[in-house]
């Protein structure tokens, strides 16, 4: 049984989204933070952003290396998780719950369909 919610959708690039109505949560999968190492420190966009689908939303700094993260889908940034301002390692701990990155309001939901599901994800990275 993998720990990887079967509602969720995930991207090429690692992130994870969970849709409630038109509001995505977004972060990055537990197989993104396991390959990252211990994540010191979070670049996120401010709330009112608006993102196309694709773009580079934020940087994720760990011990060794620094990566971009990027928006699946198209929308405005409603909310950022400022619980990673003090304590980024909630990524690292708790990737698909407290470690979420930022909430968006939806522009089209029908990007949706370009996204994989959990076991296509899985397959991906060899788990």
């Amino acid at each position: 049984m993998s720990d990887y919610p079967s509602e969720y959708r995930y991207t090429n690039d690692h992130e994870w989204i969970a849709v409630e109505g038109d509001t995505a949560t977004i972060g990055i999968t537990e197989y993104a933070q396991g390959e990252l190492g211990d994540i010191i420190y979070l670049e996120l966009p401010e709330a009112g952003t608006h993102m196309s689908k694709g773009d580079p939303f934020g940087t994720v700094e760990a011990v060794k290396t620094v990566e971009e993260v990027y928006i699946p889908v198209t929308g405005e940034v409603v909310e950022v998780n400022a619980a990673l301002e003090d304590r980024p390692e909630l990524v690292n701990e708790s990737a698909f719950v407290d470690g979420w990155l930022v909430r968006i309001k939806m522009s089209d939901p029908s990007e949706l369909d370009d996204l994989m599901d959990d076991e296509a994800y899985l397959a991906m990275v060899g788990e």
